[in-house]
């Protein structure tokens, strides 16, 4: 299982062993790394830097394993620097590069991974665990409801291609069902 709790840093190994450490960022740097973030886009400075306090910067290897499909999840990745590939039943679903972000389900529900998602390169992400997010509901419910409606219109995107497909006009690049 790959779930970990902010006080396990800063290094843990993912569920290869490979060692995921923690890396120093500070309060502006995450709040401007957030700030080019689509889903973050409509918070203001303050929202941004109460996202950030809860969020926990990580390096990864290249080859870390970040999510296993099928596996609990309780962490939201958003990529400052690197490439990791999505994948389902071992069929490529796409690229995350910095700005993008994967993981989000696991901060609803806490349900299974729909994908495995693999380090391509040496990453930098920052990490928002489910807990820390339930936080963020509490203390700042406005920041919750943003990013609630962001995570909604993702949803509505892909049950857009999900009749695109049962209507047989299936789209010729599936992974912008994961850009906002």
């Amino acid at each position: 299982m790959l779930a970990f709790v902010a006080a396990a840093w800063p290094s843990r190994p993912d569920a290869e062993g490979m060692l995921m450490v923690a890396f120093r960022v500070n309060k502006d740097q995450k709040t401007a790394l957030l700030h080019g973030v689509e889903l973050f886009s409509s918070c203001t400075r303050d929202e941004l830097r109460r996202i950030g306090s809860l969020t926990t910067p990580v390096e990864a290897k290249k080859g870390t394993l970040l999510a296993r499909q099928g596996q609990p999840g309780q962490e939201f990745f958003v990529v400052i620097e690197g490439t990791a590939v999505a994948t389902r039943n071992g069929r490529e679903l796409h690229r995350h590069g910095p700005g993008s972000f994967f993981g989000e389900m696991a901060l609803l529900d806490g349900g299974e991974r729909t994908a495995t998602v693999d380090a391509l390169t040496d990453m930098h992400l920052l990490v928002l665990t489910r807990n820390e997010f339930m936080t963020l509901q509490e203390t700042a419910p406005s920041v919750a409801f943003k990013l609630l409606v962001g995570l909604g219109a993702r949803l509505r995107r892909a049950d857009q291609v999900i009749d695109e497909l049962l209507e047989g006009q299936v789209p010729v690049f599936l992974p912008t069902l994961w850009k906002l």
